[in-house]
């Protein structure tokens, strides 16, 4: 993960996420995620990838589009996909995968098992 701007990702990650903030140094931003860190490296400049970059599983997809969305997370639509009201895409495997892009255009997903 990169960002150009660390003011507006923590923005994004604390506030419409909800991150555990770490800290912010001359490198990256970093997160505890239930243990496991997360750093959002600094760089100058960042091409988006055309695909998922970071993606996490939650226990209700339906809550967490809700939460995220109150919040200003916007999620995305694909015109192939066969998406709900919520942007949640149901998938042959019975998972349900919902996608948003952070505001350097990274693209995050969140997925409900079966």
């Amino acid at each position: 993960m990169a960002t150009t701007d660390s003011a507006r990702a923590r923005a994004f990650y604390e506030g419409v996420l909800g991150l555990q903030f770490v800290c912010d140094d001359d490198f990256a931003v970093v997160y505890d995620l239930a243990g496991i860190e997360l750093r959002v490296q600094k760089v100058r400049a960042l091409i988006p990838q055309p695909h998922t970059v970071l993606g996490w599983a939650v226990p209700d997809i339906d809550a967490a589009v809700r939460g995220i969305a109150a919040r200003g997370g916007v999620f995305e639509r694909y015109p192939r996909l066969a998406q709900d009201e919520l942007g949640v895409w149901p998938s042959p495997s019975g998972a349900r995968i919902a996608w948003l892009k952070d505001p350097d255009g990274n693209v995050l997903s969140i997925t409900e098992r079966p």
